[in-house]
């Protein structure tokens, strides 16, 4: 598909813009339409070349969302402003993923977790924490990802995980992390982490109710796992 030099002197079947508007959005491969997003490559390669660079650096859609501004700006033809728009479509394709005229998801085990948290980060190259805040019916009042970290872990405070409950006014909040390795076996830190936030739950009254490691296949949950850590 790939033609010789700038896009626009491509032939028009191959362009990606115009197979858009001639043959819809599904003809299209994630690179391609990532390509209309760019609009323009670097010196030497078309924005397609270039997208083909971003889902081979970060694995896909979901690693580019999950990569920050800085990353993204790694990637020779990526500045802030080319990188800014990637997020800004990505956040708002996950928010009609999510909030898309349906109703808010509630959680009431760590499958409803690992479902939901599970397409964005079990095959994240790195570790990552996120936060579900949620209100008195266990429904998803907001996502937060609190921490991201390397392939060895990240650095997590509670202070940080229930700052964002109490500025929400969650009445609960349910956690979950990836294993990069794709075992969702709980390590000894996340024992002793999960404790931490079970313990500041209790004292601001914002009950944890459930920390879930997300594997590549599975998850391990705390809460099923019959507490405490």
């Amino acid at each position: 598909m790939k033609g010789p030099g700038p896009i626009r002197y491509w032939p028009e079947s191959e362009r990606p813009r115009e197979r858009l508007l001639s043959r819809g959005g599904d003809a299209l491969s994630d690179a391609q339409l990532l390509a209309i997003l760019l609009r323009t490559g670097d010196q030497g390669i078309s924005a397609l070349d270039l997208a083909i660079a971003l889902m081979d650096r970060f694995g896909g859609l979901s690693g580019i969302e999950a990569a920050s501004v800085s990353e993204l700006c790694e990637i020779k033809g990526v500045g802030p402003a080319k990188a800014a728009q990637l997020k800004a479509a990505l956040e708002i394709a996950r928010r009609l993923g999510r909030d898309g005229g349906e109703a808010k998801p509630a959680f009431h085990g760590g499958a409803d977790v690992y479902k939901f948290l599970a397409p964005a980060m079990s095959g994240l190259p790195h570790e990552e924490f996120r936060v579900l805040l949620l209100d008195t019916k266990h429904r998803l009042l907001r996502e937060k990802t609190v921490s991201r970290g390397t392939l060895a872990g990240t650095a997590v405070d509670p202070r940080e995980v229930f700052s964002a409950a109490v500025r929400e006014r969650a009445a609960a909040v349910v956690c979950g992390h990836n294993h990069p390795s794709g075992d969702p076996a709980p390590s000894s830190e996340d024992r002793a982490f999960t404790a931490r936030l079970l313990e500041s739950g209790r004292v601001l009254g914002i009950p944890l109710l459930d920390h879930v490691v997300i594997g590549r296949d599975g998850y391990f949950s705390f809460a099923e796992a019959g507490w405490p850590p």
